[in-house]
């Protein structure tokens, strides 16, 4: 798509919205039953273009991206005449008679800004919450992943409603004519740096904006007694760091924190973890281009950090390959500890004591997730109480991600807005308030005389909840 035809394509999808059309349950259940069916038999498509793009292997692109996808779009339709079900209130007794309701409605005409880093399933994934919300929705896939942009562009217009689901390709010309639009709702996942170029076009127009952004996830390693339960830790961290794009994931271990005599043990384990599952790293996805990959190696180039990697290490800008990398104690000045790395190399910072990890946490921006491997009942309680991050996971990582009863999302830096599942519905939603008031009674104290609001029967009226002492005396309770 052209950026001069960028105009036309928002007027077009206006239009089709204002017809109505997406506010009924049946188009809702239509395109997400079509989207449903694009996933099943587009699949080896979907297989084909990831791998163009990022190397991915077919079991890492159906765990991350199709199956993912396939799970959502089942979890919306089974529950779309829930959510999109008006939902009754409790009404203070000074309006009586009277019925409250809130009622979900779409936001309008919705844009979505993909990443490239899981190419389809960040396209697709928010658009099952707009179009389970009812809205029309301009969607622009990350024209760093061409193969999957191409796929998602050809393949959304073949199953969805091409008047109200449209793709845009391009490259940052056409984000920015698609900005200077006026639109309901815009969902950005990408970097801070463009983040930031979102909100000020959107602030133009007053429009509200979800981010999903990322920051230095930490991961917390806390003594474990068990050496089953040490090597399932590791296993874990590592799959989270090393697995999943090569690392190029918000969600992803950033770091690992350690006590100074648990490092050694950390540290062996993870290097047999690798060489257990990892071999040749072939089944590894590669570096997305030679800018990110020349980032990545930068990072590691700086002699202070290169003196502290104690394995792997190597580089192949050939096959924009980066090798698991370790390294322990970077500085905590050097650039690896203060952007986000999103690449394959895993800092180690060792600590006096484990409890020291929340103020190391505590003093930087607040990140994505924190994972905490620990059996330790108060550790939790306080890490719990005592830092902000968009999740929190103990013993586990990632699997927060594929969990529909848990938003997802970000705090501060690493994001704000949430979606999955209902949470997806919610973010596209507007919960109007309905209030439908009867013309049997009507009381003479609705304009009392000024002082009348000291007697205690007119204060009563306000405050006091009849509805739940009725429901106490008849020994129910309110739902």
């Amino acid at each position: 798509m052209e950026s001069v035809g960028v105009e036309g394509v928002a007027n077009e999808v206006r239009t089709a919205f204002e017809s109505g059309k997406t506010r009924s349950l049946a188009w809702r259940r239509s395109q997400l039953k079509a989207l449903q069916r694009l996933l099943y038999e587009e699949e080896e498509g979907m297989f084909r273009a990831l791998k163009e793009d990022l190397g991915k292997h077919q079991a890492e692109a159906y765990r991350d991206e199709v199956g993912i996808l396939i799970k959502s779009v089942n979890y919306a339709l089974e529950n779309l005449k829930k959510w999109t079900t008006p939902r009754r209130v409790h009404i203070p007794l000074l309006a009586f008679p009277t019925r409250g309701e809130l009622v979900p409605e779409p936001l309008g005409v919705v844009l979505v800004f993909a990443s490239w880093n899981f190419p389809i399933g960040l396209s697709l994934e928010p658009l099952i919450g707009a179009i389970a919300a009812g809205n029309a929705i301009v969607l622009k896939p990350s024209e760093l992943a061409p193969a999957s942009c191409n796929f998602i562009a050809k393949s959304v217009s073949k199953y969805l409603d091409n008047m109200l689901v449209k793709v845009v390709r391009g490259g940052p010309d056409v984000g920015q004519k698609l900005l200077e639009q006026k639109w309901d709702k815009i969902f950005f996942t990408g970097s801070s740096r463009v983040a930031r170029i979102v909100m000020a076009a959107a602030a133009k127009h007053l429009t509200p904006v979800a981010v999903e952004l990322g920051g230095k996830s930490p991961a917390i390693f806390d003594s474990l007694e068990s050496a089953r339960d040490r090597k399932v830790a590791v296993e874990r961290i590592a799959g989270a760091k090393w697995v999943p794009c090569s690392g190029q994931v918000c969600i992803g271990v950033d770091y690992v924190l350690v006590e100074e005599q648990y490092a050694p043990v950390l540290i062996d384990q993870l290097k047999a973890t690798l060489e257990k599952f990892y071999p040749r790293f072939d089944c590894l996805s590669r570096i997305i281009n030679e800018q990110h990959f020349q980032r990545l190696s930068n990072l590691i180039k700086d002699p202070s950090v290169a003196a502290t990697i104690i394995h792997g290490g190597s580089l192949d800008s050939e096959t924009l390959f980066i090798e698991p990398t370790i390294l322990l104690d970077p500085p905590l000045d050097a650039e690896i500890m203060n952007e986000e790395i999103f690449g394959p190399l895993l800092p180690i910072i060792t600590l006096k004591k484990i409890e020291d990890s929340i103020e190391f946490i505590r003093a930087r921006p607040k990140p994505l997730v924190i994972y905490a491997f620990t059996k330790d009942e108060k550790l939790k309680s306080r890490i719990t109480a005592e830092t902000s991050s968009g999740s929190l996971t103990f013993n586990d990582t990632m699997i927060q991600f594929a969990c529909d009863e848990l938003p997802f999302g970000g705090v501060g830096g690493s994001g704000f807005g949430q979606y999955h599942g209902k949470f997806s519905f919610d973010l596209f939603s507007h919960t109007k308030a309905v209030l439908r008031r009867s013309f049997l009674l009507e009381f003479t104290f609705r304009y009392p005389p000024w002082d009348a609001w000291k007697l205690p029967f007119m204060r009563s009226i306000y405050h006091f909840d009849y509805v739940s002492l009725l429901l106490r005396v008849l020994g129910l309770k309110r739902s």
